[in-house]
């Protein structure tokens, strides 16, 4: 493959929203390694799915330690993708990793501890091939793990410079409040919330993180914004062959009940009433949300990603 030159044209693709009240501008769509980007898949369709999303504005990569398959195998690809491609261009990119699920085996290769997150952030950089990332999260809220410690370790990770921000990811609305709280009074404000919000899922709302998070300048992120799929065209009909819910790992076919089915038929109606692919209205929805900053996709090929773009600019 040739070597790669970035489209100059860049920045005139994508629209960028304030973070919360930082200095952070991030794209309205970012990009998630959560699939796709692992050892198991076809490094040069990873490679050519990065080129494209680099080409048109998106800056903003999403990582956590265990991504892949196998655990740390997306990370490895990110790492090897700015090698090949992307090093030039590191200061026009927020890349973001995670700890909190399991990593490793053992007592300290998972959850909240001062431990394991410092532990893994530098496992991380390894794999990416970087002495610092842009934001590390604490992945989920850990409720045996004293919260002061686990947000210590994000505050220091700051002062090492490892980290330029921090951000939380699936924590429950007072623990967030006491987050955010402890955080900016050691001046490391919390940067982002990353939460689950799509026309199927509005929890963060209905809680209150989503007008937490606006009251306290934090920014907001949502991953899944198509519910792995459901909020597409691809299921309109059924469980088509080859689909994540025909292999059932992460979408089971038990997922896809009536009630479900009627949802996903309104939308669709209501997005073709616009003009729009359930997925465009699916992902304009969120980016309307007051308090949302971007929606991370995912994408298995630079033609899903083209179609997820279009919410971007509608």
């Amino acid at each position: 493959m040739e070597r790669y030159s970035a489209d100059e044209h860049r920045y005139e693709q994508m629209q960028y929203q304030r973070c919360g009240r930082s200095g952070v501008l991030l794209p309205k769509v970012s990009l998630g390694f959560w699939h796709n980007f692992g050892g198991v898949d076809d490094y040069q369709r990873c490679r050519q799915i990065a080129r494209y999303a680099f080409d048109h504005g998106i800056t903003h990569f999403d990582l956590a330690n265990n991504y892949g398959p196998p655990y740390g195998s997306a990370e490895q690809t990110l790492g090897r993708l700015l090698d090949d491609d992307l090093r030039p261009y590191r200061d026009e990119l927020f890349i973001s990793t995670k700890a909190g699920y399991d990593m490793w085996p053992g007592p300290y290769g998972n959850w909240g501890s001062r431990k394991y997150l410092m532990a893994s952030l530098d496992q991380s950089l390894q794999r990416m091939h970087l002495q610092y990332v842009d934001l590390f999260y604490s992945h989920r809220y850990d409720p045996e793990t004293p919260l002061e410690e686990t947000l210590q370790a994000l505050v220091d990770i700051v002062r090492s410079g490892k980290a330029l921000y921090v951000g939380i990811s699936r924590w429950p609305l007072e623990a967030t409040r006491f987050a955010f709280r402890y955080l900016r009074e050691r001046d490391v404000p919390c940067l982002i919330y990353q939460g689950r919000i799509n026309l199927l899922d509005r929890a963060p709302i209905q809680e209150g993180i989503l007008d937490l998070c606006r009251q306290e300048g934090v920014g907001f992120i949502s991953f899944s914004p198509l519910a792995q799929g459901l909020l597409t065209d691809r299921y309109l009909n059924g469980i088509p062959e080859g689909s994540r819910m025909s292999r059932g790992k992460f979408l089971r076919p038990d997922m896809l009940t009536p009630e479900v089915m009627q949802q996903i038929r309104h939308y669709n109606a209501e997005a073709q009433a616009e003009g729009r692919t359930l997925a465009e209205y699916a992902l304009a929805w969120i980016l309307r949300q007051a308090g949302v900053t971007s929606v991370l996709v995912g994408a298995s090929s630079t033609e899903q990603l083209q179609k997820n773009l279009r919410c971007a600019v509608l």
